[in-house]
């Protein structure tokens, strides 16, 4: 399990800097939306980072804290600068699949171990990802 909370920390982490860039470098007509919205979200990654890396601590391991190991584990690799609102969006929905994938195989791993607090974690990172996903995909006007 520690392997696969370290890779889950890792891809929040480099998912949050991508949220800061997205922050930082959008155009166009949706920018007061979505400026608000980036920093929104970085702010919330920010917390289950430190939820992820405390769990890793409570449970006797040790958390990456390397930016090098982060870009090593994540699935999420580091984006190129956007400035377009609608990439930005689809960077999300894609980043939101690939981090519920991570926390759908924790959570089964850590039903199996009867870890209840990793679980317990997993099930609310997956239940506010399904909702935050459909909005994501209907912003870009998916269903």
């Amino acid at each position: 399990m520690e392997k696969k909370l370290n890779q889950l920390l890792a891809s929040y982490q480099v998912h949050y800097q991508n949220l800061r860039s997205l922050h930082w470098n959008i155009k166009g007509s949706n920018f007061f939306e979505l400026h608000l919205k980036y920093e929104e979200l970085y702010t919330r990654t920010q917390d289950i980072i430190d939820e992820l890396a405390e769990r890793i601590l409570a449970l006797g391991f040790q958390p990456l804290s390397q930016f090098r190991t982060y870009l090593e584990h994540s699935v999420i690799p580091e984006n190129k600068i956007i400035e377009d609102g609608k990439e930005g969006m689809t960077y999300l929905v894609q980043a939101q699949e690939a981090l519920l994938k991570l926390e759908q195989n924790l959570l089964q791993e850590s039903g199996e171990a009867d870890d209840e607090g990793t679980n317990s974690l997993m099930s609310d990172l997956i239940r506010e990802k399904d909702k935050t996903s459909w909005m994501f995909r209907a912003w870009l006007g998916r269903s």
